[in-house]
This record gives C-alpha cells, sequence and structure tokens, in this order.
C-alpha cells in the first residue's frame, strides 16, 4: 500500500477516534455506559453483517487468530469502551486530551517489546515531543481537576490509554492476516457478546421516554465511527506501516479531542495545554516526514 494513502487513513481513524470520545461526554450524561456501549456495538454489527463473510483468498480463521480477535475485541472494544466513556464522564474531554496523548509512547513500546520493532531515532524524537507535550498538559492546572471524582477519572483514562496502544500493536498482527473490513466486523462481533449482559441490564432499568431526540443522531455517529469507520480506516494504514510509526499518528485522538471539547463543548485549554498540542503535532510531522 502507498505509504501516503496509509498514513492518511491512520491520521483520520485517530481524528474520528478523538472526536467520538470527547462527544460521548454529553451522551454519558444522557444514557447509562453499559447502555451506551451495547447500542454502540448492536449498531455496528447490524451495518457490518456482510462483512462477516469470508472472502475467498482468504484463510480460515486458525486458533492462534481466533484469539488475537478475541483478546482485540477485550482491550480495543470492550474495556477500552467501559475506561473511556467513565473516565470522560468522570472528567472532561480536555483531559481525556491531556492522558491519551501518551498513546504513542505506549504503543512504540508495545511494538518493541511483543513485535521486536525496532525504535529508530526519529520515532524516539517523536515519542519525546510527545511526552513533553505530557508534561506540560499535567503542569497545567484546569478547574475542578484536583476532585477525587477527576483522579479515578483520570486512572480510567490511563486505562483507556493500554487498551488503545494494545489495539495498535495486536492490530498490526491481525492486518496480515485478514482484510480490515472482516476484522472490523469480527471484533465488533466480539464486542457485542461481551456488553450484551450488562447493557440488558442497563436497558431494563433505563427510563427511554426521558432521553432528549438530540441523542439519538449523535449515538447513531458515535456507533458508526467507533465500529465501523475508525477500526476499517486504522486496519488498512497498519498495512502500509510498522506499529511503531502507525502509534505516533494516535497523537492526532488526543488533539481532535481537545479541540472538540472547546469548540463544541464551551471547554477550556490554557496556554501551556496549547503549547502541547504544537509539540504533539511536531512530533507526528518528525515522524512521518519524507526520508532522503
Amino acid at each position: 500500500m502507498n505509504r501516503i494513502v496509509a498514513r492518511g487513513c491512520l491520521a483520520l481513524s485517530m481524528t474520528l477516534v478523538g472526536s467520538y470520545v470527547a462527544l460521548s461526554k454529553p451522551l454519558v450524561a444522557a444514557m447509562p455506559v453499559f447502555l451506551l456501549a451495547w447500542l454502540r456495538f448492536a449498531i455496528g454489527a447490524l451495518a457490518m453483517l456482510h462483512w462477516l463473510r469470508k472472502p475467498a483468498e482468504e484463510p480460515q480463521l486458525d486458533a492462534a487468530t481466533r484469539r488475537l480477535l478475541f483478546v482485540e475485541a477485550l482491550l480495543g472494544n470492550f474495556l477500552f469502551s467501559i475506561c473511556m466513556l467513565y473516565g470522560v464522564s468522570m472528567s472532561s474531554a480536555a483531559a481525556a486530551g491531556v492522558i491519551m496523548a501518551a498513546i504513542p509512547a505506549v504503543v512504540a513500546v508495545l511494538g518493541w517489546l511483543w513485535l521486536g520493532e525496532r525504535l529508530r531515532p526519529r520515532t524516539l524524537a517523536a515519542i519525546a515531543l510527545a511526552v513533553l507535550g505530557i508534561a506540560l498538559l499535567a503542569s497545567a492546572r484546569s478547574p475542578g481537576a484536583q476532585t477525587e471524582q477527576a483522579l479515578w477519572g483520570y486512572a480510567l483514562l490511563m486505562g483507556a490509554v493500554f487498551c488503545e496502544a494494545s489495539y495498535a500493536v495486536i492490530g498490526k498482527r491481525l492486518s496480515a492476516r485478514l482484510s480490515a473490513r472482516r476484522i472490523t466486523a469480527l471484533i465488533n462481533l466480539w464486542g457485542l457478546i461481551l456488553m450484551t449482559p450488562p447493557g440488558l441490564w442497563a436497558a431494563l432499568h433505563f427510563d427511554w421516554g426521558s432521553t432528549p431526540f438530540w441523542v439519538w443522531p449523535l449515538l447513531l455517529f458515535y456507533a458508526l465511527a467507533a465500529s465501523i469507520w475508525t477500526v476499517w480506516l486504522w486496519m488498512t494504514g497498519l498495512r502500509g506501516v510498522s506499529a511503531a510509526e502507525a502509534g505516533v499518528f494516535t497523537v492526532m485522538l488526543p488533539i481532535s479531542a481537545s479541540l472538540v471539547g472547546v469548540l463544541v463543548l464551551g471547554e477550556r485549554l490554557t496556554t501551556l495545554q496549547w503549547l502541547a498540542m504544537g509539540l504533539a503535532l511536531g512530533g507526528l510531522f518528525l515522524a512521518t516526514r519524507p526520508t532522503r
């Protein structure tokens, strides 16, 4: 695959993830977390029924691939959704952007540990810029950031960071064996299976008549973006770059989340936080500029 196209797919995928992470803030205020996540997987499963069929050129799923698909769904879909939704509900979209800026560094380290990928000097420099950005963001005091609830939210968002980084690395292996469409459909199906018991319980105790109309179009965007568009774009892009390089593109997630939090949800970023976003973009440029 053309590297420019692959990088574009990865950047767009993480930009969409950041946008739905931020927009989940009003969703979790209107609907229980488990019900919201269950409806997301259900909508995605209905939209991707035709993607479940095995293409003629693909091999049969072996035991190792089945295990990878389950772990990918458990970490990247099920646990990520729970940690992200609860974390955002306890803090803010801007805080999610702050903490999830750690994803590129975690992806690069996991790619080195699990896939044996070499950490190139340029990638290490890009990671250093991302870490410096995190340090600046952490030093910037935000209103209400010191409450006990916010601290729990930060801890859950850190759990989401590990889940998303694991998802990126495992996806690199899966993308070498299966098509992006089939991976997307299979891990969403596993996510639906895992989320159905708590989702059904939440649905039975939810007052459906109290739901504002604006929730439904926003829920549809969240479901399609989280279950289909971002996963397909990510798995497509992984065919053209290494896991370490792909990890740098996850820096678009915190940038997008923070911008949506500021421009759409009315949250505020300090000067230090804006500077941190600039450092993150500098790391992205450093990692992806053409080599001689």
